[in-house]
């Protein structure tokens, strides 16, 4: 199921507590970044112990454009995850949003 950057900025706003995860390379997360906790896309089967306890919970994946976060969220739902969203369009939509 994918989340719109206009649902994701405005519950980043309110301050919601979030699983919230970005999925790009540490140098692009350097470059620009929404918060999120950064686990790059190639690293992510090296830290399904630490999602494991969030199985049931929503996890939300960003990157760019939303193509690695896409296929993360595909990833973690073959694993048995059961409500991941993907940001549509990633932090260049999200980035727009605030032009």
């Amino acid at each position: 199921m994918d989340i719109t950057v206009e649902e994701l900025k405005e519950r980043l706003e309110k301050g919601e507590d979030l699983h919230f995860y970005d999925v790009r390379e540490e140098h692009e997360y350097e470059e620009d970044n929404l918060g999120a906790v950064l686990i790059p896309l190639g690293e992510l089967p090296d830290h399904l112990d630490e999602l494991e306890p969030l199985k049931d919970e929503e996890i939300i994946i960003h990157c760019r454009s939303g193509a690695r976060s896409g296929k993360a969220a595909r990833y973690l739902e073959s694993q048995g995850f059961s409500n991941v969203r993907n940001v549509l369009g990633g932090i260049l939509a999200y980035r727009e949003l605030e032009d």
